[in-house]
């Protein structure tokens, strides 16, 4: 089984993928692979360096993900740029991982991928899509919460990814983790996990 987890920013996937985690899944986390190759030593680094100067690099050598992030907002173009030169490596990361996995013999493959919706190509490559929604006003307070970002910050990464709306439709099923404890949340991604293996 193939399963795809996504959802806005602060809704909660993260610890979702974590208690498939508990229950035996194989994870392959799009954004952890995605920093990885932007850290210090990472894959892109030089291409990045070359795209876009050493201004956008920090003193150990890693993306600075702030000036990125205001970069991107002032220039919609440098979005692309930098998803040209990330998403090829990231795309290349999940396979090899994924095929370590069925190697492996794994019942189910999460593929955590924030921005599933929006990368068209993904959804035939997956047997089943889940995901993780909650309300604007949930995400806002989570992430000025753990980030530290203004409610303006938020806003503008909220604008920059697929609509709540966009997101359900594509959808075989959905859990809302809005207001329900991590106890009941749990207890939601068990009776999920049953319906793929696990």
């Amino acid at each position: 089984m193939r399963l795809g987890l996504t959802g806005g920013i602060g809704s909660g996937k993260s610890t979702v993928s974590g208690f498939l985690e508990q229950m035996g899944a194989v994870i392959i986390d799009a954004d952890a692979i995605s920093r990885a190759t932007t850290a210090s030593g990472g894959s892109a680094i030089e291409s990045l360096k070359a795209a876009f100067g050493l201004a956008l690099i920090t003193v150990d050598g890693a993306l600075d993900r702030a000036q990125m992030r205001d970069l991107i907002f002032s220039d919609p173009s440098a979005k692309a740029r930098l998803e040209a030169i990330v998403h090829p490596l990231v795309g290349q990361a999940i396979a090899q991982q994924a095929m370590q996995a069925q190697v492996a013999g794994a019942r189910c493959i999460v593929f955590d991928i924030p921005l599933l919706v929006e990368s068209k190509h993904w959804r035939t490559q997956l047997d089943r899509v889940m995901v993780i929604d909650c309300t604007e006003a949930t995400q806002i307070a989570r992430v000025r919460a753990r980030n530290g970002l203004s409610t303006q910050e938020v806003d503008k990464i909220l604008a920059a990814q697929a609509s709540r709306t966009q997101r359900l439709a594509c959808a075989d099923c959905v859990l809302f983790n809005d207001g329900i404890s991590m106890d009941d949340l749990r207890q939601q991604v068990q009776q999920i996990g049953t319906q793929f293996g696990l």
